[in-house]
């Protein structure tokens, strides 16, 4: 058959690549489990009057159908029958909260990593297929606003694990949803959404093309609209943020509760963080996630150096996502772009892997009569752990070290020869890096801790 063309948005890593995201993936969920936070998976599928309800992901949902539909299926049953691969991890989770909360013990701490489905146009660092790393804070009727807190700081840690092996600092950028409401609407703007959305595309199109939305999509005078990006413009990792906004706040005549409430809140955040993560939090009030369920704290992170690649975490607040009429369920959580950041990874070479295969020996084979030999080998050294494979033929053994080098693996296995007395001699294991070769036994003989298993490195 002819060379297949590669689909455009959904990346397949090679064996190495693969190990690095195995590495990041493992290290995320080491920390979320070190702060309690318990895995669960949900189904690829959702009904799509639920991925819908959020109209301005209609163009993005990718629709399940079968080749075949039943031919006396009614219009109305294909309709209700109808699901779409899901495009992130919170719609799932919602639906889970609400279908699971009579055998949930609140506040339910959870993480999450799943591929997650985007009908969007690829380019760097966006696919349409790609894999998330969620973690969420759900309470019943309440959550306390320590959460809003704590779960940044858990990403830090997360992102900050992987600093020994080339991952770049992370910047995570705060801001707090009642800031802004409480500033716009004491400015006279009633169209709090509408200004939210124009303010998340400051970096995309600039403070003059911001301006010109405010006034033509929201209403606002040139005055409102200056103020706005006033606000937008101050940031900082200490309590002097919360200072310049007040000091702002006044030049504009505005005085409003929910303000008050968020720079509160904004303030704890940016004290908790300079103490706990020095430097990684900083508070950006032009963060402003369009989404329009968040209500209290955002949170989007960029690499430090790569900030070209856009968020590759973000999340919020949340009240109102989850209800069943009778209880809400509030929360607060980020998704790590797994994707996106080891795409990064590889494509710039900030990091590698060992080897591209787990097997750190590869046992020679002299002849294809005496291979129970070498298998027997191998299985002695699994069964102690080592990862080991046996070579595919039993050529000659330049020809089975050649093989063991073009995979990656360090160490090569000789069986010893059998004598004319019948008795077997000392095996023999070489380090075909240096080329040092050594007597060994299959029942005792073990790698450096380095060589165990393949590793991830900073590229050099």
């Amino acid at each position: 058959m002819a060379r297949p063309t590669p689909l455009s948005g959904f990346p397949e890593w090679l064996p190495d690549g693969r190990i690095v995201e195995q590495h990041v993936l493992d290290a995320l969920r080491r920390t979320f489990e070190l702060h309690g936070f318990a895995g669960i998976e949900t189904r690829a599928v959702e009904p799509l009057d639920q991925l819908l309800r959020k109209g301005e992901t209609s163009k993005e949902v990718y629709v399940l159908r079968r080749l075949q539909e039943d031919p006396a299926a009614s219009a109305e049953d294909d309709r209700a029958g109808q699901l779409g691969l899901h495009f992130d991890l919170t719609v799932p989770f919602a639906r889970y909260v609400l279908e699971n909360s009579g055998h949930l013990a609140f506040p339910f701490q959870r993480y999450q990593i799943q591929k997650v489905w985007r009908g969007e146009r690829p380019q760097d660092g966006r696919f349409r297929e790609f894999t998330q790393a969620d973690i969420d804070v759900v309470g019943a009727g309440a959550l306390p606003y320590h959460y809003e807190v704590e779960l940044p700081l858990v990403m830090a840690e997360a992102l900050g694990s992987l600093r020994d092996i080339g991952v770049p600092p992370v910047r995570i950028l705060v801001n707090n949803r009642k800031v802004a409401e409480g500033f716009y609407r004491g400015l006279g703007l009633e169209d709090v959404e509408g200004v939210l959305r124009s303010i998340d595309k400051l970096d995309k199109i600039g403070a003059d093309a911001v301006a010109a939305l405010l006034v033509a999509e929201t209403g606002a005078t040139e005055e409102q609209a200056r103020a706005c990006l006033e606000l937008a413009a101050i940031s900082g990792s200490d309590d002097s943020v919360i200072t310049r906004v007040r000091e702002l706040a006044a030049s504009h005549s505005v005085t409003s509760e929910l303000l008050d409430e968020g720079l509160e809140e904004l303030g704890a955040l940016v004290r908790a963080a300079a103490e706990r993560a020095p430097g990684v939090v900083v508070a950006d009030l032009k963060i402003a996630r369009g989404l329009d369920y968040y209500t209290g704290s955002v949170y989007e992170t960029v690499l430090v150096g790569h900030e070209q690649l856009g968020s590759i975490c973000s999340g919020g607040r949340y009240d109102t996502l989850a209800s069943d009429g009778a209880t809400t369920y509030p929360g607060v959580g980020l998704s790590i772009g797994v994707t996106r950041l080891v795409s990064r990874l590889l494509g710039a070479g900030l990091v590698r892997a060992t080897r591209p295969v787990p097997s750190a020996v590869l046992v020679a084979v002299t002849s294809e009569e005496t291979r129970a030999e070498s298998d027997a080998v191998a299985r002695s050294l699994r069964s102690r752990g080592i990862p080991v494979e046996v070579a595919p033929a039993a050529a000659k053994f330049g020809k089975q070290i050649r093989h063991a080098d073009r995979r990656g693996i360090p160490f090569v296995w000789f069986p010893g020869a059998v004598g004319e007395d019948g008795a077997r001699g000392a095996d023999q294991v070489k380090d075909i890096r240096s080329g040092e070769q050594q007597d060994a036994d299959a029942a005792t003989w073990e790698p450096s801790a380095v060589d165990w298993w393949p590793r991830v490195t900073p590229a050099v």
